[in-house]
């Protein structure tokens, strides 16, 4: 009888302070979780690591815990055409429930809708190496990620889905390797050998070869021009007439030359400043003298004219001393035109 009162008393023991844990886990999900709300997501890659109870973070705070993870052909399209099962077959919902408390604000239908649009995406993330993911809510790029239309009425308001950082390096793997797929290494390959082959002969026999030729014996006549040249003189030379002008800077001639050019320099200022005066009175001399012309003009012109009128009388008067030379002498008429005498005979 003692020994089964004691394995009653262990019993009970056991069961109250599994109760009690129980109770515990309870009131405190209880209080992280109330007034939560029930969201759901799909995604189209695998889910493994993600498990019910997993958190859901915001930004790296938990918000929520994952509550159910199936696939969407026994959610819902038991009964469904099999064209329609077999274009969701590879699709597994997520739901979860996100507290409103750890949020700060109630998350409604239109609410949730309104977030989507801006971007509001869910996708899975594996924590290190331990295999071990969660699921996180964030903002990304709506035209980048955009949502994924669902020929099914949602139980839940729906959230769509962002692939994965493992999903999109797969991805990017996989169009790597279809894309190194198609490349034809072997003609690559040997383009490539006909390629050194081709300048291997070039460097042997080509114009490269020409080139390189024509090269070697040009830096062959340098070194040859270089060796007859007198080098040892020219650089003697330099030498020389870099002394003498440090003797020419040392000897003050510079100095004095400078001091010649100041003056220089100051003779041609007074010159250039006597110049105005002496410009004005050309001008006024200049002016005199077309008004001293004008005048002279007017008054040569009375006399250039008589001048002209004397000379036609002379004119005149020689013609008539060539034509009638006894009229002009003595002043007889001058004969008849037409053979008639001056004498009136028949």
């Amino acid at each position: 009888m003692g020994s089964r009162a004691l394995y009653l008393r262990v019993g009970l023991l056991i069961v109250i302070g599994i109760a009690a844990v129980v109770g515990l886990i309870l009131f405190l999900g209880g209080e992280n979780l109330q007034n939560a709300t029930q969201m759901e997501t799909y995604f189209s890659e695998s889910v493994q690591g993600l498990s019910v109870g997993a958190p859901v973070s915001y930004l790296g705070v938990t918000v929520g815990r994952v509550t159910d993870i199936g696939l969407v052909t026994a959610e819902y399209f038991r009964n469904a055409p099999a064209t329609l099962r077999r274009a969701t077959y590879r699709m597994v919902v997520v739901r979860f429930v996100v507290s409103a408390n750890r949020i700060g604000r109630s998350l409604s239908e239109a609410r949730i809708a309104d977030a989507v649009k801006i971007g509001f995406r869910a996708r899975i993330v594996t924590q290190g190496i331990t295999g071990i993911s969660y699921l996180a809510l964030d903002f990304v790029n709506p035209t980048q990620f955009p949502p994924l239309e669902v020929p099914w009425a949602p139980r839940y308001p729906y959230v769509p889905s962002a692939p994965s950082t493992f999903s999109q390096v797969q991805s990017a793997a996989e169009q790597l390797a279809t894309q190194l797929k198609d490349i034809d290494f072997r003609d690559i390959a040997a383009a490539l050998l006909g390629l050194i082959q081709e300048l291997q002969q070039e460097m042997k026999s080509g114009e490269a070869h020409q080139t390189l030729a024509a090269t070697r014996t040009l830096v062959s006549n340098l070194n040859e021009a270089i060796e007859k040249a007198d080098l040892a003189g020219l650089v003697a030379g330099i030498h020389q007439d870099s002394e003498a002008l440090s003797a020419l800077l040392r000897g003050g001639k510079l100095e004095s030359i400078g001091t010649n050019a100041d003056k220089a320099a100051a003779e041609i200022l007074a010159v250039t400043r006597a110049l105005p005066p002496l410009v004005t009175t050309l001008s006024r001399t200049a002016e005199r003298t077309d008004t001293a012309t004008a005048d002279f003009e007017r008054s040569m012109i009375p006399i250039l004219r008589d001048l002209a009128a004397t000379a036609s009388n002379l004119r005149d008067t020689t013609d008539a001393l060539r034509a009638y030379p006894a009229g002009v002498l003595f002043g007889g008429p001058p004969p008849r035109q037409g053979g008639v005498s001056n004498g009136g005979g028949r």
